[in-house]
């Protein structure tokens, strides 16, 4: 199957960034509390000891708390997106998208590690695998980033560790069980 590139714009492919964000971050909020409620007892026996605080941290989350450290991301996204489309700086955008492309594999990873369906795995492989593959495929091809570009900018996607983490924490202080 070919694709015509014409369809959409290298603009709107970027803008189109946050939809697919959000779209995998909806599932993980909806049935990250159920799932975890259902799962811990199984799964923190099968992790490596040395995430059993990290599990134990998200053991008893709630989707609304989860959804807070969504809405951080989501914010510092915006002006993230609006610098590569708007502006060409493409080095945060390409370091977020990275990691992005890299979560589906955690995902996947731990879908098969834990034998059964985590949160985020199927929007993952339907929605941001295909994104983020079509995305650096149109950034190379449209000469905006080479490929050592890619993996210079890559790292700058770990901004997003912290990011995360204060996210979690604030949603745990913000709303209370």
């Amino acid at each position: 199957m070919i694709i015509d590139d014409s369809i959409i714009t290298m603009n709107s492919l970027m803008w189109l960034f946050l939809a697919a964000f959000m779209i995998h971050d909806f599932e993980e909020i909806i049935f990250v509390e159920s799932w975890m409620k259902k799962n811990y007892q199984r799964i923190h026996k099968l992790v490596p000891s040395s995430l059993g605080n990290m599990i134990r941290n998200m053991s008893d989350i709630k989707s609304s708390q989860f959804a807070i450290a969504v809405f951080i991301e989501f914010i510092v996204f915006i002006p993230v997106t609006y610098l590569a489309a708007e502006h060409n700086s493409y080095i945060l955008f390409v370091g977020v998208n990275s990691l992005l492309f890299i979560h589906v594999f955690t995902h996947l990873g731990q879908s098969i590690y834990l034998k059964s369906y985590t949160p985020g795995v199927i929007t993952g492989l339907i929605v941001v695998l295909p994104y983020s593959l079509y995305l650096f495929y149109r950034m190379l091809n449209e000469e905006l980033v080479s490929m050592k570009d890619i993996l210079l900018y890559a790292p700058s996607g770990l901004i997003l560790i912290p990011l995360v983490m204060f996210g979690h924490k604030l949603g745990k202080i913000v709303i209370r069980e």
